[in-house]
């Protein structure tokens, strides 16, 4: 069986079996967005015509057609269900660090107090609702009372931080962190096993709600992405279709990051435009309406598990009674030049922090990290309510418009309720309790600025929306309190006496803590559209919607000017992740012959030939080199390009031959021609590999500018493309070489991309 014509017969068979294996990538390695399109492309042409030869095949195309909004239904389901656990598990355990329900301990503050008719300024305070200090104690007033109080804080904020830092550590290491940098990664093309698995999704449900009720200066925003993205890969193993094909996953994986901003919102059309601004690499016309379906199902199924929530559709709902004025637009734009300020002192303060963490012994000892500023943040919140109370109602009380019935601090003004029309309050003199909460408000903002640079990155799951709008929210506050009350006192100034008269309500602060909050989120992230549907969504403001977008292209034009990058893009770079930004520009002057390999002095390029080289030639070549790929020529001397093979497709199928077609040993000559020449009855088996060869390579010359070869990786998503020079395999250049030469002109390490 093993030699002649009857061992050509037999390896013709044996390649015509699917091998398992073949075409798939290995780890830290990148996707061939060609070749998986095309794979998508030949197999919907597969469908398309069997559909014509039989009710069963018409039953199978329509199915497969409708898959992919079942898939999306599952998506929104089950991303909803998880928001809505880790939700109201959070509220609850935020709760349980200030005291317990009587009538249930599984009660939080809020839903305890529900049954009780109490009066509006003592709405929280109920009999069934004890602090530990009345637990234990059996009254709450005294320094004894507030210093228990105090240590029960710290005890539960130290207790869910520590437990969520050994459960990430133990179990599933990439449930750190936003997850964002690297979602967007992914989404790029790159392959991060287990990054998107079952472990990661149960681990960082778990986590999130530990990390968000220890009072750390963190947000379940950027995680509730990374837990949807879960979702949606876990969900991808049901249909074939998205699990055998990298590139229709990532179709999903990108609708499922607007699910997961659609429940961290309760924004589903802001969802869609972040997934398409911020994170998505190729985002096709159908995954826009996909994305939508699913945001939508995310959201509904949020609010449907928990309706009297934080996951109310409206998360941050205002109404303010007084429109804005056009003069206001100079303080909104201050706001923005802040935001963009903040977000440039946070990238690099926390890149700087991130990469000594990278290079020290700081690094080693992720729970003595997480310990240390846990134990900061609660010593340092307690004492001040405004730190003290979860960043999501802390924002909520700064977006909010003074009512006659609030009790805030920030709403004790001297009453004249001379010219009160309903709840349209007058602008007025600031009272004892505004002065004590500016004070409160601006030790919050100085330690939310500092505390949330050495929180970011930490071993535990930690999201950056919700601490960066709190800064904003905080600052903006600060600055309406300030503007307010200098209408009140020089309302006869002339930039105040056309439209803010003495007695009117022309000033409302919550409107400034709203634009500070989108300023400081802009000048974070650099969004810019997206964010500002996602406040419109947040708020119920839509009359605003200009306001918004001043503070927030401001803050992006004003962080820019510091630094390119957002706070995504800088994890990515530090990471040393593959990632190429389609936004950036490329003006150098280079052409491929300066980037390709080898370089001069190098050693010449390893090729694989298409007739003359035997299994133990090409498993030489793999053992000596770490490549991802070889190209296949004619022969050494002409160097005439047939194609170019992957080395994982290599090693698979030189080992499934080894072990099902008889005769194939070492000598064996390997084959990726059309038709291989009659044997002598005494040579082994040929082995014949035409089938994972790819037969159309991407070329350029070696005289092709960068600038078009930058395009064209960043377009095609090409991982590789070959060098030649009439006609004759000259180099190749990978998409790590692309970063790499970027990366030098830049002025940065090109030794900082690690993968390729």
């Amino acid at each position: 069986n093993g030699g002649g014509m009857n061992g050509t017969s037999t390896m013709m068979d044996f390649l015509e079996e699917p091998l398992p294996g073949v075409g798939t990538y290995e780890d830290f390695n990148t996707i061939d967005w060609v070749r998986e399109k095309s794979r998508d492309r030949d197999r919907h042409r597969e469908i398309t015509s069997r559909s014509k030869e039989s009710t069963w095949a018409l039953i199978h195309s329509v199915s497969d057609a409708f898959s992919g909004w079942l898939l999306m239904l599952l998506i929104g389901l089950l991303a909803g269900s998880l928001a809505g656990l880790i939700d109201i598990s959070a509220h609850w355990m935020t709760d349980l660090k200030e005291g317990v329900c009587l009538a249930g301990f599984w009660f939080n503050h809020e839903h305890c107090c529900w049954k009780y008719n109490t009066t509006f300024t003592d709405r929280d305070k109920c009999p069934e609702w004890k602090s530990w200090s009345q637990l234990i104690l059996g009254h709450g007033e005294g320094a004894f009372a507030y210093i228990l109080n105090y240590f029960m804080y710290v005890i539960w904020a130290l207790l869910f931080s520590l437990l969520a830092v050994l459960l990430v550590k133990g179990f599933a290491p990439y449930a750190c962190g936003s997850g964002i940098p690297e979602i967007k990664t992914i989404l790029s093309g790159f392959i991060i096993r287990g990054y998107l698995g079952k472990w990661t999704l149960i681990i960082k449900t778990i986590t999130l709600v530990l990390a968000v009720s220890s009072g750390l200066s963190l947000g379940k925003e950027g995680p509730l992405v990374h837990v949807a993205c879960c979702c949606g890969n876990i969900l991808c193993h049901l249909f074939t279709k998205y699990r055998k094909n990298e590139a229709k996953r990532r179709e999903v994986l990108s609708a499922a990051a607007a699910a997961g901003v659609s429940v961290a919102f309760g924004a589903p059309i802001g969802g869609v435009l972040f997934s398409l601004e911020e994170v998505s690499y190729y985002f096709p016309l159908k995954t826009l309406w996909r994305s939508f379906f699913a945001a939508l199902v995310a959201a509904f199924t949020l609010r449907s598990i928990n309706p009297f929530g934080n996951s109310r559709l409206v998360l941050f709902y205002v109404e303010f009674h007084m429109p804005w004025h056009l003069l206001e637009l100079v303080p909104f734009i201050l706001l923005g030049i802040f935001g963009g300020l903040w977000g440039a002192f946070f990238i690099r303060s926390n890149i700087a922090w991130c990469r000594r963490r990278k290079t020290t012994k700081l690094g080693k000892y992720p729970v003595l990290e997480v310990f240390v500023v846990t134990a900061i943040t609660a010593v340092l919140a307690f004492p001040n309510e405004y730190t003290r109370m979860s960043t999501s109602e802390l924002i909520s009380e700064l977006f909010n418009d003074c009512g006659i019935l609030d009790s805030s601090k920030l709403c004790e003004y001297v009453n004249d309720f001379n010219s009160t029309k309903g709840d349209d309050l007058p602008d007025r003199a600031a009272g004892p309790g505004v002065y004590t909460a500016v004070w409160q408000l601006a030790l919050a903002l100085i330690m939310k600025v500092f505390i949330t640079i050495f929180t970011f990155g930490m071993k535990v799951p930690s999201g950056l929306f919700i601490p960066s709008m709190a800064v904003g929210a905080i600052a903006g506050r600060l600055l309406g309190v300030a503007v307010e009350q200098l209408a009140y006192y020089h309302h006869d100034w002339a930039i105040f006496s056309g439209w803010c008269s003495q007695g009117a309500d022309c000033i409302t602060p919550g409107l400034y803590a709203m634009v500070g909050a989108a300023a400081c989120l802009g000048g974070v992230t650099r969004m810019t559209v997206s964010l500002v549907v996602i406040m419109f969504e947040l708020t119920g403001g839509l009359e605003y919607i200009v306001p918004l977008m001043a503070a927030a292209m401001t803050s992006k034009w004003v962080a820019d000017a510091i630094g390119r990058e957002g706070i995504y893009d800088a994890h990515i770079r530090l990471n040393g992740y593959p990632f190429l930004e389609a936004k950036e520009e490329f003006s150098h002057k280079t052409l491929a012959m300066d980037v390709m390999r080898p370089r001069r002095n190098d050693p010449p390029l390893t090729v694989i030939t298409q007739d003359s080289m035997t299994v133990e030639d090409v498993e030489t070549i793999i053992n000596e080199t770490t490549y991802s790929g070889y190209p296949v020529v004619v022969s050494r001397e002409s160097q005439r390009l047939v194609g170019f093979v992957l080395r994982r497709d290599l090693i698979i199928s030189i080992e499934n031959a080894r072990k099902k077609q008889d005769g194939i040993v070492s000598t064996s000559v390997i084959y990726f021609t059309d038709h291989s020449p009659p044997l002598p009855p005494s040579s082994p088996s040929m082995l014949k590999l035409r089938s994972i060869l790819d037969l159309s390579p991407f070329t350029v010359t070696d005289q092709t500018p960068m600038e078009i070869v930058v395009d064209i990786f960043r377009k095609l998503g090409l991982r590789q493309c070959l060098v030649t020079h009439n006609g004759k395999l000259l180099g190749i250049i990978t998409k790590k070489d692309v970063l790499k030469h970027i990366a030098q002109l830049a002025n940065q390490d090109p030794d900082s991309i690690l993968f390729n």
